[in-house]
């Protein structure tokens, strides 16, 4: 069995160093290159001049949904439904955020000793400013149907509204933990991608957050190309490694759709891919390891925690991605749907991804093990650098692109 030692991917981040809000304009923030083993640093507005002509970008589209949902009872007693991941009419997120009646959720629940099975809450909290204004008699009600998997069923009594937009009245914008503050009017804005599309998750890919419309522009003009997956974050990025040899850590698993054109786009620009974050990391390595799944004669597009640790048969990142192609084609598909847990520590052999675009992780965390396993025993060169010269940490923090 694999082990690897969780206090090997620890470091001191102060307090102070976390980015409790972003700078303005988000293309301003600092940018650390970390390129031939040199580590210097910029403004990232001019990303473009760190990177290859032939470089292809990929973002994820993911939109962070309000899913922070406050339901008071008729005795005053509030509680806090989060929303995790759908589970009926569908547990394909971009169906069920466009339903116009019912939904169920997996969720957590805060003050749940209170919302008792069978109990019914119907929203009442305040609109705040940073909300749109809420339409006259709309009512969004839960029931919580199932007590041990913390599944809970909303209603609302306006067929003329979609869940998706449901949320957007009701809901709260979910700030990572560490930010230690209350979402505000700002955050519905800077809290988001300006790419964003796809309702659904419930973090921001924040590696994005970086880039304007003036940055994207500049990046055609050098002629590096560009295009988009979503994956939508899930609470259990978050999640901190509790156990010593990080390999038993429970992976948790996200939703990621592809497009059919942007495998064939993929395909036609493998030659030197940069994701633009870690959820597009993912999403792109756990691509390739559905094509080997297709070659092994296996069609099930889920790639479990340790799965591309136990591959004997190797591919080339062309036939794996030709593999998926021909599949979509064969199944006439335009679109593909799958839900990956895939875990990156080091000793991991990278498929199709040559470098990253990412944000400064969290310590002891499943992403600094993500960057451990692209630049090795470097990561720590970096931060180190990073934390001396004055860096933003986490979610609002500043950039780094990682080249090795």
């Amino acid at each position: 069995m694999i082990e690897i030692d969780l206090k090997e991917y620890n470091y001191e981040l102060p307090d102070e160093r976390i980015a409790r809000f972003p700078v303005e304009p988000r293309d301003s923030s600092k940018l650390l290159l970390y390129k031939g083993l040199q580590i210097l640093e910029d403004v990232f507005y001019n990303v473009k001049n760190h990177l290859p002509e032939n470089t292809f970008l990929v973002f994820n589209n993911t939109k962070v949904i309000p899913a922070r949902l406050f339901f008071q009872k008729a005795n005053g007693v509030v509680i806090e439904v989060f929303l995790l991941n759908p589970v009926e009419p569908s547990n394909v997120v971009s169906q069920v955020m466009e339903t116009t009646e019912t939904c169920t959720w997996a969720c957590m629940i805060g003050n749940k000793k209170r919302f008792k099975e069978k109990i019914v809450g119907t929203y009442n909290i305040e609109v705040g400013e940073h909300r749109r204004i809420r339409p006259e008699n709309v009512e969004l009600t839960a029931e919580l149907v199932d007590s041990e998997k913390n599944y809970v069923k909303f209603s609302w009594n306006n067929s003329d509204l979609t869940f998706a937009e449901i949320v957007r009245y009701f809901g709260q914008i979910p700030l990572p933990p560490y930010l230690k503050r209350e979402t505000e009017q700002k955050d519905y804005d800077t809290y988001q991608t300006v790419y964003s599309k796809n309702d659904g998750a419930v973090a921001a890919p924040t590696a994005g957050l970086h880039f304007t419309e003036q940055v994207f522009a500049d990046l055609a003009q050098k002629g590096i190309k560009h295009d988009f997956v979503t994956l939508h974050v899930g609470a259990g990025t978050f999640q901190p490694i509790k156990v010593q040899n990080v390999v038993e850590h429970k992976m948790h698993c996200e939703q990621i759709v592809f497009d059919k054109s942007f495998i064939i786009n993929l395909l036609e620009n493998v030659s030197f891919v940069i994701p633009v974050g870690t959820t597009s990391m993912r999403s792109l390595e756990s691509l390739y390891w559905f094509g080997v799944k297709l070659l092994s004669g296996k069609q099930e597009f889920f790639i479990e925690k340790l799965s591309p640790y136990n591959q004997t048969e190797s591919f080339t990142a062309e036939k794996s991605l030709k593999a998926v192609i021909d599949y979509m084609t064969e199944n006439n598909l335009s679109q593909l749907v799958g839900e990956t847990e895939i875990f990156i520590f080091p000793s991991y052999e990278f498929k199709i991804c040559k470098g990253i675009i990412t944000n400064f992780h969290q310590p002891d965390s499943t992403l600094i093990l993500l960057v451990a396993a692209l630049v090795g025993e470097n990561w720590k060169k970096i931060y180190e650098y990073a934390l001396e010269n004055n860096f933003r940490f986490l979610s609002y923090g500043d950039s780094s692109l990682l080249i090795p």
